[in-house]
C-alpha cells in the first residue's frame, strides 16, 4: 500500500474561525501544525487499540506459537496476515448482510 497524500482547502472565514483558538501567523503554519497534530494523534490512538486488541488475540489462540513482533510494522503485517483479520470496511459490510 502506498503512501497517501491529500490536499485540504480550508475556506478563509473558517480560518479566521480557526485562527480564534489556535495561534496562527500569516502562512497558516498555525492551522498546519494543529493539523499535522490531528492526523498524528488520530493514528496514535487507532494503533494503541490495533495494538491493544491484537495482542490479547495472539496471546489468547493456542495455534500461535510465535513470538510477537515487538516492530509496528511487522506486526500490522503478522496481523493483516492472518485470516481472521477484517478490516473496518469489512466488519461493517458483514453486519449490513
Amino acid at each position: 500500500m502506498a503512501n497517501h497524500s491529500k490536499t485540504l482547502t480550508i475556506a478563509e472565514v473558517d480560518q479566521k474561525i480557526l485562527s480564534n483558538d489556535l495561534y496562527n501567523d500569516t502562512d497558516n503554519a498555525g492551522i498546519d501544525k494543529w493539523l499535522d497534530g490531528s492526523i498524528a494523534g488520530k493514528i496514535n490512538s487507532c494503533w494503541k487499540r490495533f495494538h491493544r486488541h491484537w495482542s490479547d488475540v495472539l496471546m489468547n489462540d493456542p495455534s500461535f506459537t510465535d513470538p510477537i513482533p515487538s516492530n509496528k510494522s511487522d506486526f500490522v503485517d503478522l496481523i493483516l496476515a492472518r485470516p481472521d483479520y477484517k478490516n473496518r470496511k469489512t466488519r461493517e459490510d458483514e453486519k449490513s448482510l
